[in-house]
């Protein structure tokens, strides 16, 4: 770039990769002197997060710029860069540090970094399994300047956590064959194993994202069944107990049981029956007897 005196011009220069081509046509108006850099992002390729946990997505960038104090813009956008869904918005106004978050998906973000310093770091709160995702960060500049840059790369949250059974049970099958069932989830995924007096028949096992079930078939024996899930983060367990009904030679036995459970029920009536008259201050009961008699009984009080 020549000049003349120290007026302006005009330095073209080769966009580098990464950079929004479809947005930016202009390289620039630059005053003699200012620094060569050039639009770039520094992000690590990979994060990891614990479910539950917190997790910072680092995010910064340099700029061709000798001074800005204009507008600035950070969004964060997850699954593809450019066209993204939006999770994070912020908005620096001029001549101000302070970065008015505009959007923030189910108040999870919040931006770490200072955008007049070159940081739009972000922090990600209370991790579940739908933040497993690439995370891809954007700086714009408004004003004359108008320049954008986001990155192409991106950042790949993974998201773990330790095993923990959500479900297990009995289950009744064709020919009163009963099978139990655990279900657990985890990142890595967990392995399951199965005790128990039957934990030698076979099992069957299938998962599908962050879960996976085994299930043991043909209990036989009664007694308590153990599932545990393990991972490298730690193991989680969980017992089903099954008592499997078998009907009596006889009816001997049910008639036994029924008669029992009469005699139970008959002194429970008599039980309440007399909590009952003690409540009320006591029963009366009137006794009917023969005229004839009651007439006798009259004589032989007057005599």
């Amino acid at each position: 770039c020549l000049t003349l005196h120290g007026l302006i011009c005009k330095q073209s220069w080769q966009l580098p990769t990464g950079y929004d081509s479809r947005e930016k046509t202009d390289a620039g108006v630059y005053l003699l002197g200012a620094p060569s850099h050039k639009w770039s992002m520094q992000v690590p390729s990979d994060v990891t997060g614990e479910a539950g946990g917190g997790v910072v997505l680092l995010c910064t960038f340099t700029h061709p710029h000798k001074y800005y104090d204009g507008m600035i813009t950070v969004i964060w956008r997850i699954r593809e860069p450019f066209n993204g869904s939006q999770v994070f918005r912020c908005v620096v106004h001029s001549n101000s540090d302070h970065c008015q978050t505009t959007v923030s998906y189910k108040g999870k973000y919040k931006l770490l970094g200072n955008p007049r310093h070159n940081n739009i770091s972000i922090r990600l709160d209370n991790l579940t399994w739908m933040d497993d995702n690439r995370y891809f960060c954007r700086v714009e500049f408004a004003g004359d300047i108008h320049d954008r840059y986001e990155s192409r790369s991106g950042i790949r949250l993974h998201v773990i956590a330790a095993p923990r059974i959500i479900n297990i049970t009995v289950l009744p099958g064709p020919d009163h064959i009963f099978s139990a069932r655990c279900t657990a989830e985890g990142e890595p995924l967990p392995s399951l194993t199965w005790t128990g007096p039957s934990a030698g028949n076979s099992t069957s096992v299938y998962s599908q994202s962050h879960q996976i079930t085994k299930e043991l078939h043909a209990l036989a024996q009664d007694g308590r069944y153990t599932c545990t899930a393990t991972n490298s983060l730690g193991h989680a367990e969980g017992s089903v107990y099954f008592y499997k009904f078998r009907a009596a030679g006889d009816s001997s036995v049910l008639l036994t049981l029924l008669f029992a459970l009469g005699i139970k029920l008959l002194l429970l009536l008599v039980i309440l029956g007399a909590f009952a008259c003690q409540s009320k201050g006591g029963c009366f009961f009137k006794v009917f007897s023969n005229p004839r008699i009651q007439q006798e009984r009259i004589k032989l009080r007057q005599q």
